[in-house]
């Protein structure tokens, strides 16, 4: 029996630790969030690293046997990551429940092959989801349902683990270790297990997919130092009564951080979406007014939507300013940018501004479409027939230029726009208005 070492109170919310009890975390200032946790020293108190913990010269580090970038199939999933799974590497997946987590990665095991570890269902439960994915392999697709991560560790060093070039584990909140004391999903408990699992993958040159909970909040569930400790971090978002499924990544140690990959949820799996401009603007009324298509890029990816605006007189002391998809402060500055260099009196009038589709546009090039569907839906007069717009609105009520204006505008003209709004063809909000309005 491993021997007792004593305690510590541990924050719920950052992850701090202390020797003794507070009200309020002094790290974090979080209210009533330490919970004390029993430590236990392990036999092995040290981390094993790939050196062996001995220094050695760079020329002396041998590369293993599985070198290069993993292609999964899944061309979205492959740009996402920048190019395919880096072979060693750890990655956190989080999204809200029922978002399609775990259809994604038990597509990426049956497309390479793998153990799919399960703390949350049941053998048949995940077997029944292998049977509905389209095109789903059986070779080399290994099932373990296990909370305890020294079971685990051990059935990852089994002859069945070794073979694993891929290992999923769902989720870490459900795991524990008999280490430390405490509920599964704790911070103590979460950390510890996230770093013995990490170890091995980087000791075995396995690549590791780790499934997070998120908050309600939206942040990912468990301390900070799980996003530190990982190479990278994907989120998997949407409407979730809707199909449409965005990947992005906030953190990527092996690429770039701005790309986005589309997917379409339905009963056979997670399907790729591979011209996302023509989904966004799929069910788009023509000849209405409050409607402008914008030019937006997500990553080095340009994409066609939809912005819709709803002028309408108000009731209110205080009009109201609702923004689905785009971000609230830049509808509040385009809206006073609106009032005061363009006269329009939006002062006793609410202003609605959705993006068609549950994508969510937040950089500035965004500003020009919100401004003239606002300015549209006011005057109830449609832009201009087959015009695609772009530019970020300055407090002067200047157009700004943005980046990437050819691959905008290409993108647009591919998919047959034939008038484009821009900054290289306007450099005043009034000017455009005048002109991109019928």
């Amino acid at each position: 029996m491993k021997k007792e070492v004593g305690s510590v109170f541990v924050c719920q919310k950052c992850g701090e630790d202390f020797s003794k009890w507070f009200g309020q975390c002094p790290n974090c200032r979080a209210w009533n969030s330490l919970v004390e946790t029993r430590m236990r020293l392990p036999k092995e108190a040290r981390r094993e690293g790939v050196s062996e913990n001995k220094i050695v010269e760079i020329d002396e580090v041998k590369i293993g046997k599985r070198q290069g970038r993993m292609k999964t199939g899944i061309e979205e999933f492959d740009r996402v990551l920048g190019g395919g799974v880096v072979p060693g590497s750890v990655v956190l997946v989080a999204g809200e429940p029922g978002i399609g987590k775990s259809t994604l990665l038990t597509q990426i095991v049956a497309s390479l092959g793998g153990l799919y570890v399960t703390g949350e269902e049941s053998l048949e439960q995940v077997k029944m989801r292998v049977e509905r994915l389209k095109e789903a392999k059986r070779k080399d697709f290994f099932l373990l349902a296990e909370t305890l991560v020294e079971s685990i560790l051990e059935g990852l060093k089994s002859d069945e683990g070794k073979k694993s070039g891929i290992v999923v584990v769902d989720s870490v909140q459900t795991l524990t270790t008999e280490d430390l004391t405490g509920t599964a999903g704790s911070v103590g408990q979460v950390r510890e297990c996230a770093q013995k699992l990490t170890g091995l993958a980087k000791r075995s040159n396995f690549a590791l997919f780790l499934v997070g909970h998120v908050t309600k909040e939206g942040a990912i569930a468990g301390p900070k130092v799980l996003e530190h400790l990982v190479d990278t971090v994907l989120y998997l978002e949407g409407e979730r009564f809707g199909a449409l499924r965005l990947l992005r990544v906030s953190k990527n140690r092996f690429g770039p951080t701005d790309e986005v990959g589309v997917f379409e949820l339905i009963d056979r799996g997670m399907v790729e979406v591979k011209n996302p401009s023509k989904l966004f603007l799929s069910e788009r009324a023509r000849g209405v007014s409050g409607s402008a298509v914008v030019a937006v890029m997500e990553g080095t990816r340009p994409m066609l939507a939809e912005i819709q605006a709803l002028v309408v007189p108000t009731s209110l002391a205080i009009p109201r300013r609702v923004a689905s998809g785009v971000d609230y402060s830049r509808l509040q500055m385009v809206v006073a940018v609106l009032t005061r260099r363009l006269g329009i009196p939006l002062g006793s009038f609410d202003v609605y501004v959705n993006v068609a589709g549950g994508l969510k546009v937040l950089e500035p090039a965004a500003d020009l479409g919100m401004a003239l569907a606002i300015a549209s839906s006011f005057k109830n007069k449609p832009l201009v027939e087959k015009s695609v717009v772009f530019g970020e609105v300055g407090l002067l009520g200047e157009i700004r230029m943005v980046g990437q204006v050819r691959k905008r505008t290409l993108e647009a003209k591919r998919l047959g726009f034939k008038y484009v709004v821009s900054p290289e063809k306007y450099r005043s909000l009034r000017v455009a208005m005048e002109k991109g309005l019928k």
